[in-house]
């Protein structure tokens, strides 16, 4: 049996540039790794003949049907395409919230993609697990490098980058509300200005729609963050601090109360 730790990521600016003629938006982000939130995911081989896959799950509850769980769909990528895959037994437990713009649900599939990969000896290349995943989500292929990487196209198009904030430490912090992609890039306005990592251009029409989330990043500037953003298309709001501020020194007080209604998902040393 494998486990593997499927861990989140977290958008530093995200410009919105324009609607392409299939529906889909061209963006360009800076997608960071956070390695000390994650899904755990143990996946093994099942004995049973073709290709089959039992999933359960346990944790946060999963908001979809088993068939419709990006895993599901990433080992029926997998099987469909090459035919070394076997039938295999996988348990999700899951800790990292959906409709929170970490990208869950894409590292889940990403990673059993790269299992399958071991555990079938297929010998794929990058590109060719990219390719697997592709039509699954458009961040996927950022859990391929899982470093810090631009991400154009419509997140797709990946290239890892110099940027770090090892050893800072980054508060995540889940307002009780979740936001849809589809409800997020409703009014979006298009920008042909390069990327300022200061802005997410969902914000905009995020925060007006659920005026908590604007708060709670004023909140964590007031606290000392150097750096404050919701995280994709939300819910989530990052601040990262120095990293003499040790763990449990912040006014946590202030940016979780029940005016707020919010919860620390994260809190630790990058």
């Amino acid at each position: 049996m494998m486990q593997i730790r499927a861990n989140c990521k977290v958008n530093v600016g995200l410009r919105v540039r324009r609607k392409r003629d299939d529906g889909y938006h061209e963006i360009e982000t800076l997608f960071y790794p956070v390695y000390g939130l994650y899904d755990l995911i143990d996946i093994e081989k099942d004995e049973r003949e073709g290709q089959h896959i039992t999933l359960t799950t346990s944790g946060i509850g999963v908001d979809c049907a088993a068939d419709d769980n990006l895993i599901v769909r990433a080992y029926l990528r997998m099987a469909a395409m090459y035919t070394g895959v076997g039938s295999v037994r996988v348990h999700l437990e899951k800790r990292v919230p959906f409709g929170a713009g970490l990208g869950g649900g894409s590292s889940d599939a990403t990673h059993v993609v790269k299992a399958i990969n071991e555990l079938f000896a297929l010998g794929l290349t990058r590109e060719q697990m990219a390719e697997a995943v592709r039509p699954i989500g458009a961040d996927c292929a950022f859990f391929l490098y899982n470093t810090p990487c631009m991400a154009t196209g419509i997140g797709e198009k990946i290239r890892p980058v110099d940027f770090s904030w090892a050893s800072k430490r980054m508060v995540m912090i889940k307002p009780p509300v979740s936001v849809s992609t589809k409800e997020a890039y409703a009014g979006i306005r298009l920008h042909d200005e390069p990327l300022d990592i200061q802005v997410n251009d969902f914000e905009e029409t995020v925060f007006a729609r659920y005026p908590i989330l604007g708060r709670v990043k004023q909140a964590l500037m007031n606290a000392g963050a150097e750096y404050a953003a919701m995280s994709g298309s939300g819910s989530v709001v990052y601040g990262v601090f120095e990293k003499d501020t040790e763990r449990g020194s912040l006014p946590l007080n202030r940016l979780i109360d029940e005016d707020l209604a919010a919860m620390v998902i994260f809190d630790d040393t990058l």
